[in-house]
């Protein structure tokens, strides 16, 4: 009896049930798991795409006292300096979007300018806990100096307007990468969500923008982009691409924001690198679809009740139709599948996180809920048998790769 009961204690020290599904972990699982913990610690772990200024905004986030510990601890959208710590993210690349709406209405300068402002407000506001990260040098010494860097990517290119001396204006400013555009076509290229095709690819200015990126040497990043595009810049750009985050077509047929398996290997001919996106509408079919039937459904239903989505009855109908309305989220193995797509097609030299938080809203997968899990992703990755090396790749030296030939391709 002695004996059975010892052998039970010990087989409870050497398992734990996983929180999702109950199941029974074991003794070498339960090691895999403090691996990649060490693993997201001991790395750089950079990410292509967080929309903390933007979501900021929103919130009207102003830079006083009351404020500004918001980025340190927040129980609000997905990053703040102690999830990301926790999760071993050591350099995000805030997003500074520019809503397509811009383009027509104007002042897209003046919005990129005021979030490049919020953020080296916050880096001011916080010296201990965050610093400028405009190089692979200054990320690798705010990794040493257990801080986290905040490089900045301009989502949608019409702040540039029609002056190409703009682009070196925003690189001083701390950009380091520009997507070309956003959800509509702009002065520079077509969109993939856009089926107007005003270009058919790029603009004529479109095409001086390409070779001006590379001379300033700002990345450029073909998330957003329309196909004809795509192939326009890879046919133009003397530098490799970055997708800042983008996802796999091969599990989307028809999701032209994502990139098929023919621009991935062309890609990573030209060494650039797909940062994948994390939403669960950019990575499961199913889960997409069922987010465009509910929200189909939910438009109907708020136009027959003629109700307003911002007013209190139209919150309260929102509420309770997702309720009845369940939405299906991805987890993080379906995120995984990404990347091992990728790296099965070209290699693991050509991949590398672009998690879109605080961008994709409350469609996060299971596992993936924000920047504290990235230790689960890397998880995913060991147990299929991925090396450290391949991990570290994957968590920033691929980018960094990116970023360095850049910086020596500009004139």
């Amino acid at each position: 009896m002695l004996r059975t009961l010892l052998l039970l204690i010990i087989a409870a020290l050497l398992c734990q049930c996983t929180p999702k599904t109950g199941a029974t972990l074991s003794a070498e699982e339960i090691a895999m798991q403090e691996k990649a913990e060490q693993l997201a610690q001991r790395y750089i772990i950079t990410d292509g795409h967080i929309d903390l200024p933007y979501r900021l905004t929103v919130k009207n986030f102003q830079l006083t006292r009351e404020f500004i510990g918001i980025p340190i601890k927040s129980e609000e959208g997905d990053f703040d300096f102690e999830r990301a710590r926790q999760g071993g993210l050591d350099a995000p690349f805030m997003s500074i979007y520019i809503p397509a709406s811009y383009q027509t209405k104007g002042g897209a300068k003046e919005l990129a300018d005021s979030l490049i402002d919020m953020v080296q407000g916050i880096i001011a506001a916080h010296p201990d806990h965050f610093t400028a990260g405009d190089s692979p040098k200054m990320v690798q010494q705010a990794f040493q100096a257990k801080k986290i860097a905040l490089p900045m990517g301009m989502e949608n290119g019409a702040p540039i307007g029609e002056e190409l001396k703009n682009i070196g204006y925003f690189y001083q400013r701390g950009i380091r990468y520009i997507t070309l555009t956003h959800s509509k076509d702009n002065q520079i290229c077509d969109s993939s969500y856009d089926t107007t095709r005003t270009w058919n690819g790029l603009s004529p200015y479109g095409e001086q923008v390409v070779r001006e990126m590379n001379r300033v040497g700002m990345m450029i990043d073909i998330s957003h982009v329309s196909d004809s595009t795509f192939y326009q810049v890879m046919r133009l750009s003397k530098a490799p691409c970055i997708a800042s985050h983008s996802s796999c077509r091969y599990f989307m047929p028809g999701f032209e924001r994502n990139m098929s398996d023919d621009m991935i290997r062309l890609l990573a001919k030209n060494e650039g690198v797909i940062q994948i996106n994390f939403g669960s509408t950019f990575v499961d079919a199913e889960s997409r679809r069922i987010s465009r039937e509910n929200r189909r459904m939910l438009a109907a239903e708020l136009e027959a009740r003629g109700l307003e989505r911002d007013s209190e009855e139209g919150k309260a109908f929102i509420t309770q139709f997702r309720k009845t309305h369940p939405f299906r989220f991805a987890d993080v193995e379906t995120v995984a599948n990404h990347i091992d797509h990728v790296v099965k097609l070209v290699g693991p030299d050509h991949v590398g996180f672009g998690s879109d938080f605080d961008g994709v809203g409350d469609s996060l997968p299971d596992g993936l809920k924000d920047v504290s899990a990235y230790p689960n992703l890397i998880y995913a990755l060991l147990k299929r048998g991925y090396s450290e090396e391949d991990i570290e790749k994957i968590c920033y030296k691929n980018v960094f790769r990116v970023w360095e030939t850049v910086n020596k391709v500009k004139e």
